[in-house]
């Protein structure tokens, strides 16, 4: 499949304007033959919670756990909506955050939906606790964390980050986790481990997607070992000092913030450590257009539109065509992952 200026061109049939992006996506998945498919933002400058309508509710209730062998657990944070952050030098000065309500009402979550309402309609049957989290594969020993435990390694940090999607949409987002990298130092891999895939949640009975595209399902994504202890990739809990919602990923995911948006698991069940480059979801369907490093590149056009530029959700008209940065701006802090790459051929 191709897209142009007139709709989506299909060996077996063409999808014409007038149908939305979300559905097509959903004809590629069913199995059309395709051809290709820092410095702190200060709260002054986020949109005020009082200005959202039809926040969630969260559910309370469990006891925060600790982990034998790490720092002093801290109390409980799992089952409250607020989560307090700490100040994080890692955080990207001055952009402007995107509303808490379009982060949560125009969403990529194929399990829910390929419309962009989708997952807010539809992801709140998911049972977030309880929640764990499964860490195996090439690691000193197999171990099961809980949501509780995972909030009480270390302090939570407010991070915000640019968010750049593959379909050319981006947005800022005040994330709030810490880096992946503390996990996997517990998590104690050998050292022929060199990949970290990470698999989301599968239950079809509350996720209608899995029954209508043809993804390989779990859900699956994927970093190179030393992209994943990178200090920007983060574990993700919460965005706006409170918990995820279920639609953005509950209860814990990651964020990649040089990496197109797909890269960033949702709702994590597995880590797995491996010695050779996991299969992912995206780059098993479509490999020639979605791949495996999937790097924020402007210099690379998607086969059926380009990525020189993205659309900046909830900005003024007038200034939501924004350019798009290599990296997607962190090229000082992670271009030197990629030395002596050609990042065309690895893109």
């Amino acid at each position: 499949m191709r897209v142009g200026p007139h709709g989506f061109h299909c060996i077996k049939k063409t999808v014409r304007v007038g149908v939305t992006c979300g559905q097509a996506r959903a004809s590629y998945c069913r199995g059309f033959m395709l051809i290709k498919k820092t410095k702190e933002i200060p709260y002054s400058e986020i949109t005020p919670k009082s200005a959202y309508l039809n926040r969630r509710t969260f559910m309370t209730g469990a006891a925060a756990l600790g982990v034998a062998g790490l720092l002093q657990p801290r109390p409980s944070l799992a089952d409250a909506a607020k989560l307090p952050t700490v100040k994080s030098p890692l955080s990207t000065s001055g952009l402007t955050p995107t509303s808490y309500k379009d982060i949560t009402s125009y969403n990529n979550f194929y399990e829910f939906g390929v419309e962009k309402d989708n997952p807010a309609k539809n992801a709140g049957k998911m049972k977030t606790r309880p929640w764990k989290v499964t860490v195996d594969g090439l690691v000193k020993q197999k171990k099961t964390v809980s949501i509780e435990e995972l909030l009480s390694f270390k302090p939570i940090e407010e991070r915000v980050y640019r968010h750049r999607c593959v379909e050319a949409w981006s947005m800022v987002i005040p994330w709030a986790g810490y880096s992946l990298s503390e996990l996997i130092n517990w998590a104690e891999p050998l050292p022929k481990a060199k990949y970290v895939q990470f698999l989301t949640l599968e239950d079809a009975s509350v996720m209608p997607g899995l029954r209508e595209i043809n993804l390989n399902w779990p859900y699956s994504e994927g970093l190179r070992m030393d992209e994943a202890m990178h200090p920007l990739t983060l574990l993700t809990f919460g965005l706006y000092g409170e918990v995820l919602p279920n639609q953005d990923g509950a209860p814990v995911r990651v964020v990649i913030p040089w990496k197109y948006g797909f890269k960033s698991a949702k709702s994590i069940v597995k880590i797995h450590f491996t010695a050779d480059q996991p299969s992912t979801a995206w780059n098993d369907m479509a490999p020639r257009e979605y791949g495996f490093y999937s790097n924020v590149n402007p210099n690379v056009d998607h086969p059926r539109w380009s990525q020189k530029s993205e659309r900046r959700i909830g900005a003024p008209i007038f200034s939501q065509r924004q350019p798009t940065l290599m990296f997607n701006g962190y090229g000082d802090q992670v271009a030197s992952l990629y030395n002596g790459m050609d990042l065309k051929k690895y893109f």
